[in-house]
Parts: structure tokens; sequence; C-alpha cells
């Protein structure tokens, strides 16, 4: 089993993200603050990808061959930002929708990428001695808070 638990945590993810869009499609209600946290998200994503290469990470929870510590932009303040982006779009998913039952897959899909981000991190520990002071230093998903 531990040798499929980081294809697991994808597998829940992009699972999660897919139901949420179809109930999402299906029960379609316009709200600006929907439509602003998704932009907000998509925003979070691409300042992430402006400071760390596309060869870098990994969609599994595994680090690649020769991956660098990233600690410049939004890497200064949270270490999972992609992760935050993700939540903060599927949380403007969620408020463009009438469907309660997105509110649960929601908090499942935080619940994943907790799960996720935490296995990186056990990693990253192993893998670069400066992990544990930059940990001191950031948090998970939002800057100062958690």
């Amino acid at each position: 089993m531990r040798r499929f638990y980081p294809q697991l945590l994808v597998f829940l993810q992009f699972g999660i993200i897919g139901v949420m869009i179809a109930t999402t499609l299906l029960s379609f209600r316009f709200s600006w603050s929907g439509l602003f946290i998704l932009v907000v998200g998509i925003a979070t994503g691409i300042w992430a990808l402006n400071h760390n290469r596309l060869g870098n990470f990994n969609i599994v929870p595994e680090l690649k061959e020769g991956c660098t510590l990233v600690t410049s932009g939004i890497y200064r303040y949270i270490r999972h930002p992609m992760y935050t982006s993700v939540i903060l779009i599927l949380l403007g998913v969620a408020l463009l929708s009438s469907a309660v039952l997105n509110w649960f897959f929601w908090l499942s899909l935080i619940v994943v990428l907790y799960l996720k981000a935490s296995r990186e991190e056990a990693l990253w520990i192993d893998h670069d001695p400066c992990y544990t002071q930059y940990r001191e230093k950031t948090k998970y998903f939002i800057p100062y808070i958690l």
C-alpha cells in the first residue's frame, strides 16, 4: 500500500476536482465572490510558476531527481503555493455552484492536499538540510496563519 500511496493521493485529488467541476456545471449560479476567488487562485498559481521552473516540481508527492529548494517569490511566505492555488480555485468553483455537496468535496480536497504536502515535507527534510530552517520561516498554505 505504501508504494501506491502517492498515486492514490493524486487520483483522489483529480477525482475530487473532476467531481466538483462536473457538479458545478450541473448546478451553476453566478457569484462575484466565487469568480474573484477563482481568479486569485489562478494568479497564485501563476506567481508560483514564475518562481519554480516546471521541471522542478512533481504532481506526485515525490521529489524529482535534481530538484532544488525554491524560497523566492510566494515561496518566501508559503511552502505549497500550488496547493494553495488549487484550494482557492476550487473554493471559487464551490461558490459558483448551488450544490451543497461541493463543500464536502472541497473540504476533502484540502485533506488530500494536506496529506500530499506532509509527504513532500518528510521527503524534503531528508533531501535538503536547509528545509527544516525554511519550514520555521514559512507556513503550509496561508501566509502567517497555516
